[in-house]
Order: structure tokens, then C-alpha cells, then sequence
């Protein structure tokens, strides 16, 4: 089967000039146009400094992802060292080229610029998330993409910020931790999710989100990202299957004129651990590629949860959100379907 094409925004000669040391000059209120955000819970040197010798718990360096993916990225834009980090480093470096397709469509519908945060930049600046981030925001994207072992957690401030700014009417906080791969101690397990996954880039074990774990433990979120799971696709395609959308729960329209989000070979099940539906309403759920087993199919289960909605409630005036950061980055694709999902998120009333 065709893997889904990957696109990343390449560099051109009449690309505008990117400037680097640049702080964040605040965004004034404007009625009815949201102010995007977007804060990445990885500490950056954290990431790119993990040993290579070590086969679990990292990001492929990019001399992996040329010789896994052979020959889509030999070109010299990726490939020569002169042009393009070569470790681990410069893998990170394609996630955010790849989000910038979704900062531009972003910025285009709200008239807003869309900044990326980092809790810890390559530069070694940390960047807690208060009140710097959260002043100018309306909506917040938190992709969790720290592994856990670098133990990016939300402290009590943090936890406090955030909760204080879900209480401004219109606010909405997008979780996305990734994916949770290899939990088991049985080495069996961990080969049949891997093999079910197929990603030679991904480890055996490769375990996320330290950081939007804790943050949602604190606010009160009953939900737990679980597995790397591969969705079905459409037959004879490479085209990743429709969603199963509950329109009749989506009384906001998240969903409004989407059909599927993107492919991506090990996305996360959205465990919801709370009984109370009042609470918590999945709106998605993404059938699952049955080619392979994996334990989560083996226990009965066809789908995942991939799309989950807390409407306001209490004192928490703003809504809650939980859709993979994938989701939002072209490296997977981006179809016309993905793009209205981003526009519906960027333009909610």
C-alpha cells in the first residue's frame, strides 16, 4: 500500500525573510476574530540531545528519516549538512515546517499571526505557561510531544494560569498528547504493536506527554492518551478512512463539513475515564487498521476515540479539546477536509 504523501513547505527564493531573537509583541482584542496559539510542551535541547545510541524514547535523527524514507528527502534541501541539521535536531525541525501551513491558514482567517511557544526553545529560554502566553490567547493548541523521561511536567502555577484563563468566556484549549507506544514490560506486546504500526522510525517503546498529562490531571480533564494506533484507510487508496463523527453530540459544529483528519501511522486512543457524559463527549472516533493485531483489538475494539469535546461547564467558561497534534501539521498531508477542521477551530463564535 502507497503511504500518504508528506509535504513540508520547502524554502523558496521568494520566501520572506525569517528573522530569529524576535520577542512576542502582543496581539490586541479584536470582536469576533480569535487569537490562535500555539505552545509546544518539549524542552527542544531535551529532545535533540538524547543519546542515539539509546533505541527507545527519541525522535529519529534526520539521517534515520532519510534512510527509512529513501530517497524523499536526498534532495540537498534536507540532505546536505551545510543546508540542514542531520541529528535528532533537525527531525524536530520538520514538525515545525510543517505546522506553518496551518499558522498561515490560521492567520488568514482571524488576521492574526499564529506564534509557537516552546517550554524550553533550542536557544535554552523556558518559557512557563502563564500569563506571557495566555494574556493575548484565545484559543490554545498544547501538543504534547515531550517524551516522558524528560520530565516536562505542569506545576501548580502553570495548572492555576490555565484554569483561571478557561474561565474568560470564549476561550478554548486544544490537547493534543501524542501517542503512547509500548507500555507493556511484555517484549511480545511491544513487537505486535509495532508491527501493527509498521513506522520503522518509530521505537518500541516510545511514551509521551508528561507534561499535558499533568496538565490535564490538574484541571480536572478525564482522559488518557493511550497506544499508537494505525488507522484504516479507504480500499485500494492511501487515503485515511472516514471518521465516525456523532454529529447529533457536536451542538458546536467542530465538525461541520469534515469528513477525516489526516494519516498518520501510530495516532493515540482518547481514553475516557469518567462515566459522566455530560462531561466529556468523544464527537470522533477513527476505525482502526485490522491488517495487524495490536492488544487494543485484540480486547474487541474496531475504533479509537481520536476527536473529544468538554463543553463549559461550572466556573470553566471556555471549552476543552482533544484532537492529536498531527493533526494540525502537513508532514502526514492535509486534504480539503483538514483544512475545514482548521478553519472551524479558528473562526468558533
Amino acid at each position: 500500500m502507497t503511504e500518504a504523501k508528506i509535504y513540508v513547505p520547502p524554502t523558496g527564493a521568494k520566501s520572506p525573510p525569517r528573522t530569529y531573537n524576535q520577542l512576542h509583541r502582543p496581539r490586541a482584542f479584536t470582536a469576533g476574530r480569535r487569537r490562535v496559539s500555539i505552545y509546544v510542551c518539549w524542552s527542544f535541547p531535551g529532545e535533540a540531545n538524547r543519546d542515539t545510541r539509546e533505541l527507545d524514547n527519541r525522535f529519529s535523527t534526520m539521517t534515520e528519516v532519510r534512510r527509512v524514507e529513501w530517497p524523499f528527502w536526498e534532495t540537498p534541501e534536507w540532505s546536505d549538512p551545510t543546508m540542514f541539521q542531520q541529528g535528532i535536531a533537525g527531525a524536530l525541525e520538520l514538525f515545525f515546517r510543517a505546522w506553518v501551513p496551518f499558522q498561515e491558514l490560521v492567520g488568514e482567517v482571524t488576521g492574526h499571526t499564529v506564534p509557537v511557544f516552546q517550554r524550553v526553545d533550542q536557544a535554552g529560554y523556558r518559557l512557563p505557561l502563564d500569563e506571557r502566553v495566555l494574556a493575548d490567547t484565545d484559543t490554545l493548541f498544547v501538543f504534547g510531544l515531550d517524551h516522558l523521561l524528560t520530565e516536562q511536567e505542569a506545576s501548580a502555577d502553570e495548572i492555576e494560569a490555565v484554569r483561571q484563563w478557561l474561565t474568560r468566556e470564549g476561550s478554548c484549549l486544544v490537547l493534543g498528547p501524542h501517542h503512547d507506544v509500548g507500555i507493556s514490560a511484555d517484549l511480545n506486546a511491544r513487537a505486535m504493536e509495532y508491527a501493527h504500526h509498521g513506522d520503522a522510525l518509530v521505537p518500541r517503546q516510545q511514551r509521551f506527554g508528561k507534561y499535558t498529562r499533568s496538565l490535564m490531571a490538574g484541571l480536572g480533564v478525564p482522559v488518557e492518551n493511550r497506544y499508537g494506533l494505525r488507522p484504516g484507510v479507504v480500499a485500494g487508496t492511501s487515503r485515511i478512512a472516514p471518521l465516525t463523527a456523532y454529529r447529533d453530540l457536536d451542538t458546536r459544529g467542530w465538525l461541520k463539513g469534515v469528513t477525516n483528519f489526516s494519516f498518520h501511522k501510530h495516532l493515540p486512543h482518547y481514553a475516557v475515564t469518567t462515566e459522566d457524559t455530560s462531561a466529556v463527549k468523544v464527537l470522533g472516533t477513527q476505525p482502526i487498521d485490522m491488517s495487524k493485531p495490536h492488544p487494543f483489538t485484540e480486547a474487541g475494539n474496531r475504533e479509537f476515540n481520536s476527536f473529544v469535546w468538554m463543553p463549559p461547564k461550572g466556573p470553566r467558561a471556555g471549552e476543552v479539546l482533544l484532537a492529536d497534534s498531527t493533526v494540525f501539521s502537513t508532514l502526514f498531508g492535509a486534504d480539503e477536509s483538514l483544512k475545514q477542521f482548521w478553519k472551524n477551530l479558528a473562526t468558533a463564535k
